[in-house]
Formats: structure tokens, sequence, C-alpha cells
């Protein structure tokens, strides 16, 4: 799975601006930067893709860590920060599923079709009121 979404995916978002390496990816922007992740079921078969916004100059964590702009991750921004990527014709599993028989190529070929809501939430209002 992880060949297929580094042959299908990854030429898009590096097409696209994103840096960094799988499975963190950043945009680094005048303004902010987009955030991309993806995380492995730990018992194997599917997989997430969180997408997140942090501020231009990286992140403070709750604790008081400071994150850097070219080390900063998805999962350094609290919850309500981030969005999960849903699948097509899934409302409420955010899971991509690639134990169920399905080509893992096409698994990534639905992930690329979903890239267009995280290009609509990373340029949307900021995410920092709890209403993620």
């Amino acid at each position: 799975m992880i060949n297929a979404l580094r042959t299908i995916l990854m030429p898009v978002l590096r097409q696209r601006g994103f840096t960094g390496s799988f499975p963190h990816l950043r945009r680094i922007a005048r303004d902010r930067i987009d955030l991309a992740s993806f995380q492995f079921d730990k018992w194997g078969g599917g997989f997430v893709v969180e997408v997140a916004r942090s501020p231009a100059d990286g992140v403070t964590t709750h604790w008081g860590e400071k994150i850097a702009p070219g080390r900063v991750k998805a999962q350094d921004l609290h919850p309500h920060e981030r969005l999960r990527l849903r699948p097509k014709g899934s409302r409420d599993d955010h899971w991509f599923r690639f134990d169920a028989g399905q080509p893992v190529d096409a698994v990534a070929r639905d992930v690329l079709s979903c890239l267009e809501q995280a290009e609509v939430w990373w340029a949307g209002p900021r995410r920092d009121d709890g209403a993620g």
C-alpha cells in the first residue's frame, strides 16, 4: 500500500508543492503550512489521511514544546484543528481500507480523488475555535 501511495499520490502532492517524506508532508506558504499525514491501522489493512494547517512559524504544543515550520506534522495540532479525509461514498468512516480485496492502486487513486476535500479545507477559515 505504501508503494502504491508513493507511486500514485506522491507525484501529485509534489506537483502541488508538498515537501517532506512519507508519511508526513507539508506545503509551506507565506501565511500558513498545509499538512498531510498518513496513519496506518496498527492491525493492518487500513489507514487514515489527516490534514491540518499550521501557522507559518510552526506550532507550540499545549505543553510548551516549539515545533519548527520544517518539522511540524498534522498530529502536532489539536484534533479540532485537523480533518480526516473521507473515502468517496463514505458518510462517517475515515478509513481507507486495502484488506477487503480492493487493489492497492485503486485505494491510492481513491485517496487521490479526495484531495479536493483537503484543498477546500486548507483554503477555508482557520479552525482553532473547536469547530474544525
